[in-house]
């Protein structure tokens, strides 16, 4: 008990740090350039806040014996808050904001061959949806609601793998490495079979102390809710190879 209070002040504590630090760096970065878009400013309290959301509050308690209540935190912690924090575009707000000599030190530590290896879209689909079958196909799901910490670290892998594998997809914030969108649309397609599959296996085969009922429910939560979210990320990722050709059609134009 006294562990699990600890980690809610903590977790309460980051949550309101990084919600201010983040205004914070906003007004900074308006002092030095133009104005930073108020949708980014907006996708990160919220993002934030349904982070928070799946370690603390009304759906993180019932999360613990309830595997609908636990899959609702899941499409939110792994798959939409992800996807609201790399929009919100925190890397390069930060390197606005930094000074000259931190932001170039960042930037050296983006280019690492360490970055490169684990932002490539299909180590972190490897990463993200590997780790969801072994959470859902092993006596992993049933273990983490016995032990605090265990619950702890599973959650924030699943955070961490969502955003890696969201970030590697849609290039919003600098990318040194970057990947073709034919490459990044492939892998995408498979994590998203991979992520269907798994939902189906829910569907028919319950994870350990989860009743049937409560699994087909949550089966098909995982499976529609994820697919919402999933066409944000194709529809995105349609949008920006739209944009990365009109240059060419352009250029195209004026040759004939």
């Amino acid at each position: 008990m006294y562990s699990e209070t600890v980690i809610k002040a903590i977790l309460i504590i980051m949550t309101v740090l990084s919600i201010l630090l983040y205004v914070y760096a906003t007004i900074i970065s308006n002092r030095k350039f133009r104005k930073w878009p108020t949708y980014r400013t907006v996708f990160w309290i919220l993002g934030v806040l349904f982070v928070v959301s799946s370690f603390i509050g009304p759906i993180a308690d019932r999360a613990h014996h309830d595997f609908v209540a636990h899959m609702i935190g899941h499409l939110l912690l792994g798959m939409l808050a992800p996807f609201l924090l790399v929009v919100a575009a925190p890397m390069t707000l930060l390197l606005r904001t930094l000074k000259v000599q931190y932001a170039r030190r960042l930037s050296s530590i983006l280019k690492s061959r360490w970055i490169k290896f684990f932002s490539d879209p299909i180590i972190a689909s490897i990463l993200n949806v590997g780790g969801l079958w072994i959470l859902y196909t092993t006596e992993l799901y049933s273990s983490l609601h016995e032990n605090i910490i265990l619950h702890t670290f599973v959650h924030i892998h699943v955070f961490l793998a969502g955003y890696l594998f969201t970030a590697s997809i849609i290039y919003i914030d600098p990318t040194p490495h970057k990947r073709s969108i034919g490459y990044r649309f492939v892998t995408l397609v498979l994590a998203l079979a991979c992520h269907g599959i798994l939902s189906k296996y829910i569907y028919a085969y319950p994870p350990y102390g989860v009743s049937t009922n409560h699994a087909e429910v949550g089966g098909l939560l995982m499976y529609y809710g994820g697919d919402i979210i999933d066409g944000l990320l194709i529809f995105t990722l349609c949008l920006q190879w739209y944009k990365s050709q009109q240059p060419r059609a352009i250029h195209a134009i004026k040759i004939n």
